[in-house]
């Protein structure tokens, strides 16, 4: 699929081309993501139908993930005003709340708490921050296939480890889905994911973490660290940036993950980075966790400290525009 996507942006001319903000120097394709999309939901359909899938799952990833995915199409063809990305992202969360039966539990240093509508509103916010942050961090060749890989599979062996082997299905294929399109976009990439493949796998990771939290509220925090990359990378650049009064919606190059790969010269290490830091370092973390060992609080803290120093280190989120 991700073959026939790429000649069909070469013919319609659907190029990123580079410009003084782009980390990559040659006009490439973009909209291989819709690959991932559609075989992934084909596969979530066919758990469905055979039922092996939690149905409210199920619906919530076919329903909010399509939606979120055609908004994306749209805007990789043709600029979607945000207020109208925004208001489906919306729709998207509020779906993927009634789908799940509303927002999970939380685990509060081994207190379990229902937050009724505020946990609702809190919810909806993760959901719709957490696809919006994969888009921002799909900037450099495969740094998103490789973050969505290593999260999935880490969530399926994380599932196993807690004796809930019948949940790794989903995850697992999804990983699949995304080790297809990799094959493509590995550095030096042939293609994008584009829009409607980042805010995809955004709105499905989320997804999985609030269906983990409705298996065992600690499960939740497992998943986030897991996401823990991502999460801090883009909210700390995002906070830097809200804190200077810039457009948070402007394309720029302070992330840590694109400052990174302009220190290292070139995409590869970092990516490759990523994904020896999930496995190596988050993924244990998010195991002791769901074998109780650690409070899922105190969890994020460990794991995300060092994250938020490299942050600091490699300056995310200062300005990219030199200044006489």
């Amino acid at each position: 699929m991700t073959w026939g996507l790429r000649h069909y942006a070469l013919a319609r001319s659907l190029m990123d081309v580079p410009n003084a903000r782009s980390s990559h120097s040659v006009p490439t394709p973009r909209g291989g993501g819709v690959a991932i999309v559609l075989s992934f939901l084909c596969a979530v359909s066919v758990l469905m139908a055979g039922g092996r899938a939690e149905s409210g799952g199920a619906w919530a990833i076919l329903g909010a993930g399509a939606l979120v995915a055609a908004v994306g199409f749209i805007d990789d063809h043709r600029h979607l005003a945000a207020r109208w990305r925004l208001a489906a992202h919306f729709v998207a969360a509020v779906w993927v709340l009634m789908s799940l039966g509303g927002p999970p539990h939380l685990d509060w240093f081994g207190s379990v708490l229902d937050l009724g509508w505020l946990g609702a509103a809190l919810a909806a916010l993760y959901l719709i921050w957490l696809l919006n942050l994969y888009n921002f961090m799909d900037g450099i060749d495969g740094i998103a296939s490789v973050e969505a890989i290593s999260v999935c599979a880490g969530g399926a062996v994380l599932y196993w480890f807690v004796g809930r082997a019948d949940l790794m299905a989903e995850p697992l294929l999804l990983a699949a889905a995304v080790v297809g399109f990799l094959c493509w976009n590995f550095p030096p990439a042939k293609i994008f994911m584009g829009d409607a493949g980042s805010g995809f796998l955004g709105i499905v990771l989320g997804i999985f973490s609030l269906q983990a939290a409705w298996v065992s509220p600690a499960l939740f925090w497992s998943w986030l660290v897991l996401l823990g990359v991502f999460v801090v990378d883009a909210t700390w650049t995002l906070l830097r940036r809200m804190a200077r009064g810039e457009r948070v919606y402007e394309a720029h190059r302070s992330h840590a993950y694109q400052r990174a790969s302009r220190r290292w010269g070139g995409h590869l290490p970092v990516t490759l980075g990523v994904g020896a830091i999930n496995i190596f370092w988050l993924l244990p973390i998010a195991l002791c966790v769901g074998a109780g060992l650690l409070d899922g609080v105190v969890a994020i803290g460990i794991a995300y400290a060092p994250l938020l120093g490299a942050e600091i280190v490699l300056g995310a989120g200062k300005s990219d525009v030199s200044k006489r």
